[in-house]
């Protein structure tokens, strides 16, 4: 069976994903053609030419090479994958093995992602790389957009005069940037969520795996994040809106949504979502 994805418009920003902690992650924001994890490839994120991966465990890489192979044979641009340094090495034997398996070797486009240096997908937008908390070294993504705004004091000059400027080497305009997504993968509570381009975007995708009292323990070993945390970390959050992702199966979205109702301030609780919460469909009459 396809991976059933879901789909949500969170603020502007449509998301097409679908997240099993131990068995696939993969979020997509096909608009701005990024998808954050690959899972297992799932059809309807192929399209997107820009793969981030957080780090290497199965369920958020195990897609990695069908992702170039069918964008292959549906006659796309190979794209191009930016993961974390230590991964590359392994990625590209991983592209070997599989044309020794296949008997035809896929164009792969493999682009080391460190943190703090920015990566231009488009001429508006960029990507900029974190680190995070996890038990492995482990990558976030933030998605930014750049805009240049003329600087007030040419406010009023026409079009030639602006020209002219440029020409004696003046500058005109001046840059700022709009967060638009941040990924933060994998992860336990950390200082990169103290980041502008993290706790300022407009869409905060946060892992949060542990639901129940007695598994706080297990959260810590692993290096992830239970419910528990979110009061303690939502002050240092400005995101206007917090997409929960990466539950396990033991945990019933119903009792999340009750949990994060008695653990959150209304404003805040206002604040968040859960990926996986399905949109229910009408009831035939």
């Amino acid at each position: 069976m396809p991976t059933p994805l879901i789909e949500k418009r969170v603020s502007e920003i449509l998301l097409l994903g679908y997240s099993m902690a131990g068995e696939e992650t993969v979020i997509a924001a096909p608009e701005l053609n990024v998808c954050f994890d690959i899972g297992k490839a799932p059809a309807e994120v192929l399209s997107c030419d820009h793969l981030c991966l957080s780090h290497g465990h199965p369920d958020h890489a195990a897609g990695l090479h069908y992702y170039f192979t069918q964008r292959y044979f549906l006659d796309n641009t190979p794209g191009t994958c930016y993961l974390p340094e230590h991964l590359l090495e392994p990625a590209q034997d991983l592209m070997q093995v599989w044309a020794r398996i296949e008997g035809r070797y896929t164009q792969a486009n493999l682009v080391v992602a460190r943190p703090g240096e920015d990566i231009p997908i488009r001429k508006d937008l960029l990507l900029r790389p974190f680190q995070v908390n996890h038990g492995v070294p482990a990558l976030g993504f933030a998605v930014v957009e750049v805009r240049h705004k003329l600087r007030p004091e040419y406010n009023g000059l026409t079009g030639p005069q602006l020209v002219e400027l440029k020409k004696q080497g003046q500058s005109i305009d001046y840059q700022i940037e709009i967060p638009l997504i941040a990924y933060c993968g994998d992860t336990a509570v950390g200082d990169f969520l103290d980041l502008d381009h993290v706790r300022n975007a407009k869409v905060l995708l946060l892992e949060c795996t542990f639901f129940d009292d007695e598994h706080v323990s297990r959260a810590r070993a692993g290096k992830h994040i239970h419910i528990h945390d979110l009061p303690k970390i939502m002050p240092r959050l400005r995101n206007p809106h917090i997409v929960l992702f990466h539950q396990t199966r033991r945990t019933f979205i119903v009792h999340a949504k009750q949990q994060l109702a008695e653990l959150l301030s209304p404003t805040d609780r206002e604040r968040v979502v859960l990926l996986m919460d399905r949109p229910r469909k009408p009831r035939p009459e």
